[in-house]
C-alpha cells in the first residue's frame, strides 16, 4: 500500500499560487467603492463622457442619477431576472416615495427626518397592497394588472385632486424643509454620496435576498413554479415578498431622486418609465448580479448625453436624411439597444465572457 507524498518546495507554491489572484479579485468591489466616494475630490476631466470636470457639479449630478437608475434597476431584476415577474408598473412605487414625501413636508408641514420615512413607509404599504392584488393571476395578466394600476396612479397624479400633485408641472420640494447640507449647488456633493449610499444598499439588500432560502426558491418559480406548488410552497407568498421588496427599494430611490432633482416630476410615474428599467435591465443582463446595475448607469448616461448631442452643431450640419434621426435622442437609444441586444445576446455584463471564448478560440485555431 502506497502512501501520497506530500508536495514541498516550488511545486507546492506553485500549486497554491492561484488562491492569491482569486483572494484580491474579491476585493475590487471594495476597490471600485473606494474610489466613487472619492469622486467629489477629483478635478479630472473626462472629454466626451462628462461636460467638466469629474468634481464639478454638473458632472457629480449626473453620476448621482446614473447611480439611481443602476440601483433601480438592481431593484427591479428582483422580479424579472430573479422571480419571473414582468410588472409594468414598477413606476408606480418610485413616484409613490417622491410624492408622498414632498407632500408630507410641503402640505402637512412635517420635518424632513419624518417626511421621509413616512414616504418610504407609504410606498412600501402600496407595493404591499398592489402586490396582494396583482399576484392573484399570473403571466400576461399579471403584467396587464400591474399596467392597470400604473396607468391609474399617472391619471390621478395628471388629474391633480385636490392640488396636492402640481398636474404637468409637478411639485417643486419645499427648500425651508431641508437641512442645509442638502440645500444649494454647493452641496451637490453630499447629494452624490447619498445617491451612493442607496446603490450600495440596494446591492447588499438584494444580494442577501438572493442568497437566502427565499431567494432560491424565487429561482425555483423563475424556473417551474409548478414544481415549487409540487414541493408543498406557496409561491404567491414568496412572490409577494419580492414584490414588496422591490417595491420599497423603489420608494428609497424615488425619494434620493427627488432630492436630486429637487421635485417629483409626473414623468416617474408613467409606464413609459418602467420600459425604461426593462430595457436598462436586459442591456446588462437580466438575473445577474451586476448587469441591472451596468444596465442602468449605461442607460440614465446614454439617455443624458446623447440628448446634448443631438442638439449639437455637428449634428446640425449633417444633410437631412442623417440630421433628423439623429437629432431624436429615442432614435439613437433604440439604435444602441438593438446593437447591444444582438452582438450581446445576455446584456453587457456577458462581454467579458466572451471575449474570453473568443481568446480560446483564437488560441486552438492554429494547433487544429
Amino acid at each position: 500500500m502506497t502512501t501520497a507524498t506530500p508536495v514541498r518546495g516550488p511545486a507546492r507554491e506553485k500549486a497554491v499560487a492561484p488562491a492569491g489572484p482569486r483572494r484580491w479579485t474579491r476585493w475590487w468591489p471594495a476597490v471600485v467603492l473606494l474610489v466613487l466616494i472619492a469622486v467629489p475630490y477629483s478635478a479630472l476631466p473626462l472629454p466626451g463622457l462628462l461636460d467638466g470636470p469629474i468634481g464639478s457639479a454638473g458632472s457629480l449630478q449626473l453620476l448621482a442619477l446614473c447611480l439611481v437608475f443602476g440601483a433601480l434597476a438592481t431593484g427591479y431584476d428582483l422580479l424579472l431576472g430573479r422571480t419571473g415577474l414582468l410588472s409594468f408598473g414598477h413606476a408606480l412605487y418610485f413616484a409613490a416615495g417622491s410624492y408622498l414625501t414632498d407632500i408630507f413636508m410641503a402640505e402637512f408641514g412635517l420635518p424632513f427626518v419624518p417626511s421621509v420615512l413616512l414616504g418610504l413607509l407609504s410606498g412600501t404599504a402600496l407595493a404591499a397592497l398592489l402586490g396582494s392584488v396583482s399576484l392573484r393571476v399570473s403571466g400576461i395578466a399579471f403584467s396587464m394588472v400591474t399596467l392597470a394600476f400604473a396607468q391609474a396612479g399617472s391619471l390621478l397624479v395628471e388629474r391633480d385632486p385636490g392640488g396636492v400633485t402640481g398636474g404637468e408641472e409637478g411639485r417643486a420640494i419645499p427648500a425651508d424643509k431641508l437641512p442645509a447640507s442638502l440645500a444649494g449647488i454647493g452641496n451637490t456633493a453630499n447629494l452624490y454620496w447619498i445617491a451612493l449610499a442607496y446603490l450600495v444598499l440596494t446591492l447588499v439588500v438584494v444580494h442577501w435576498a438572493v442568497r437566502s432560502p427565499t431567494g432560491r426558491v424565487w429561482e425555483g418559480i423563475k424556473e417551474n413554479e409548478r414544481r415549487v406548488e409540487v414541493l408543498g410552497l406557496r409561491p404567491y407568498g414568496f412572490k409577494l415578498t419580492a414584490f414588496v421588496l422591490a417595491g420599497a427599494l423603489a420608494a428609497a430611490g424615488g425619494v434620493v431622486h427627488l432630492l436630486l432633482t429637487g421635485g417629483a416630476t409626473p414623468q416617474t410615474t408613467t409606464s413609459d418609465f418602467t420600459l425604461s428599467l426593462l430595457v436598462m435591465v436586459v442591456l446588462g443582463g437580466s438575473g445577474s448580479r451586476w448587469g441591472p446595475l451596468i444596465g442602468g448607469v449605461v442607460y440614465t448616461w446614454a439617455d443624458q448625453r446623447l440628448g446634448d448631442l443631438a442638439g449639437s452643431g455637428t449634428v446640425a450640419g449633417l444633410p437631412s436624411v442623417l440630421r433628423v434621426p439623429l437629432s431624436q435622442p429615442l432614435f439613437l437609444l433604440g439604435t444602441l439597444f438593438v446593437v447591444v441586444v444582438y452582438v450581446l445576446p445576455g446584456g453587457v455584463v456577458r462581454l467579458p465572457e466572451r471575449l474570453r471564448t473568443a481568446r480560446v478560440r483564437t488560441a486552438r485555431a492554429p494547433a487544429a
